[in-house]
C-alpha cells in the first residue's frame, strides 16, 4: 500500500508533500486516526512523530499501551500547506486510503483524534460533545472519539480531558475483553 500511495496523484496535496500512510500493528484491536500529517510527519513519512506524537505516546503509556499494540494512521494522508485544516474535497479523496487501512486492520475499537477524524464517522457530532463516550459503529466496531493531542498543546486547559478520555478508552477495553464471545450457533 505504501508504494501505491506514492505513485498515486488522486490528490492534490500530493504535488507538494510525501504520503504518509498509517503505521504499527497489523493485528490492532486498536485504530487511532488523526487529521493529516504535519511537517515532521511530511518529513519522515511517518505519522504522529512530532510533538502531538510525542503526547500520543505519553497517553498511550499512562493505560499501559505502546504503539506496538495499536494502528495509528490520518484522514488526510499528505500534508497540507501551513499545516492548515484539511478541505472536504481533501478528505473525500484520501478516504479510500483510509477506508482500505481499516478493512486490512479490522479493529474493535476506533479512535477519532480531533473534529476532522469524528466528521467521517458522525458528521453531525462536534467532537466537544462526543469526547470520551463509545459508540457502536456496528456490532463489532466502536468509536471512541478523543480530542487530538494537538488541541492540548495549543489549550492546556484539554490536558485532563485527553488523559480522562484515555482513562475511558482503558475501561472500554477492559469490559469489552471482559465480554462472553458468543457464537451464532
Amino acid at each position: 500500500m505504501q508504494e501505491q500511495l506514492k505513485e498515486w496523484k488522486g490528490c492534490k496535496l500530493a504535488k507538494n508533500a510525501n504520503p504518509v500512510l498509517g503505521e504499527g500493528n497489523p493485528e490492532a484491536e486498536i485504530i487511532f486516526i488523526g487529521e493529516a500529517p504535519g511537517a515532521k510527519e511530511d518529513e519522515l513519512g511517518r505519522p504522529f512523530v512530532g510533538t502531538a506524537g510525542k503526547f500520543l505516546d505519553e497517553l498511550l503509556t499512562s493505560i499501559d499501551l505502546k504503539r506496538s499494540d495499536v494502528y495509528i494512521s490520518n484522514v488526510v494522508k499528505y500534508r497540507p500547506p501551513d499545516n492548515r485544516d484539511p478541505t472536504d474535497e481533501e478528505k473525500a479523496q484520501c478516504m479510500p486510503w483510509l477506508m482500505m487501512e481499516i478493512a486490512l486492520i479490522k479493529p474493535k475499537v476506533i479512535v477519532p483524534l480531533g473534529r476532522h477524524a469524528l466528521g467521517h464517522f458522525f458528521p453531525k457530532m462536534s467532537i466537544s460533545d462526543a469526547h470520551g463516550n463509545a459508540q457502536k459503529l456496528t456490532d463489532e466496531i466502536t468509536i471512541l472519539p478523543i480530542y487530538h493531542p494537538a488541541a492540548a498543546l495549543h489549550n492546556g486547559g484539554l490536558r485532563q480531558s485527553l488523559y480522562d478520555d484515555f482513562s475511558a478508552l482503558k475501561k472500554h477495553l477492559k469490559e469489552r475483553s471482559a465480554q462472553p464471545v458468543t457464537s451464532n450457533q
